[in-house]
């Protein structure tokens, strides 16, 4: 994994803000090393052994809606690099053009097929190959749009450095965050005014907290809550 020296990261990270989680990390980079080295060991075993059955999905998404298999969009990464990130599709192929890049629960562009992937949460798991690739890691901030990325306080820019994750103590705690939508009114300002600040004080708490050890205790708990 990457760890690069203070002076070299995006000037918008050089702030006061971040330093204090910079340094926290800068005394563990024996621990980011093995989180790397976890991330594409395990990356790589689980693409081999769940082929076949990221295969069986992919013919059902293929014959329950026309469209793409996967989706793709770019998201903000460490450093601020932007990367496509890959899902089985679950929406509609022109989703985006028909609505917010926030999913609500009822959303009528989510697929039949992509109503019981998403409960389970299997459209993440083309998620692996991200990992496999280093754009991501098993345990991270989840990887938002650059347009929410732009509502960021100086403080949550901390979040981008580390690699995103695909689960959290945030992801797990705001797994049923479509509650927030239910109120009504737009869905983008409630995201960006309500939601997003909850989800990042805990990933700022869980990047002052850093160890290997707790992001091992995330990924147990996210099956269990998965499972749940």
């Amino acid at each position: 994994m990457e760890f690069r020296r203070w002076e070299d990261l995006p000037p918008y990270m050089q702030t006061s803000a971040v330093y204090p989680y910079y340094c926290r990390l800068a005394a563990r980079r024996g621990q980011l090393f093995w989180k790397r080295w976890l991330d594409f060991v395990l990356s790589g075993l689980l693409l081999l052994l769940l082929w076949p059955v990221m295969a069986g999905i992919a013919l059902w998404i293929r014959l329950d809606s026309p469209g793409p298999v996967f989706f793709r969009q770019e998201r903000v990464t460490q450093y601020g690099r932007r990367f496509k990130i890959y899902k089985f599709r679950t929406m509609v192929s022109d989703a985006q053009q028909k609505g917010s890049l926030i999913t609500a629960s009822g959303d009528s562009r989510i697929t039949a097929v992509g109503q019981k992937l998403r409960g389970c949460r299997l459209d993440e798991l083309p998620q692996l190959i991200n990992i496999w690739k280093g754009e991501m890691s098993f345990v991270g901030t989840r990887p938002e749009v650059e347009k929410y990325v732009r509502h960021y306080t100086p403080e949550m820019y901390a979040t981008l450095l580390l690699p995103a994750g695909v689960t959290s103590q945030a992801s797990i705690r705001f797994k049923d965050e479509d509650k927030y939508f239910q109120e009504g009114g737009n869905v983008d300002q409630i995201y960006v005014k309500r939601v997003l600040p909850m989800k990042m004080a805990w990933n700022l708490k869980s990047l002052r907290n850093f160890s290997l050890g707790r992001e091992l205790l995330t990924m147990v708990e996210t099956v269990l809550a998965v499972v749940r």
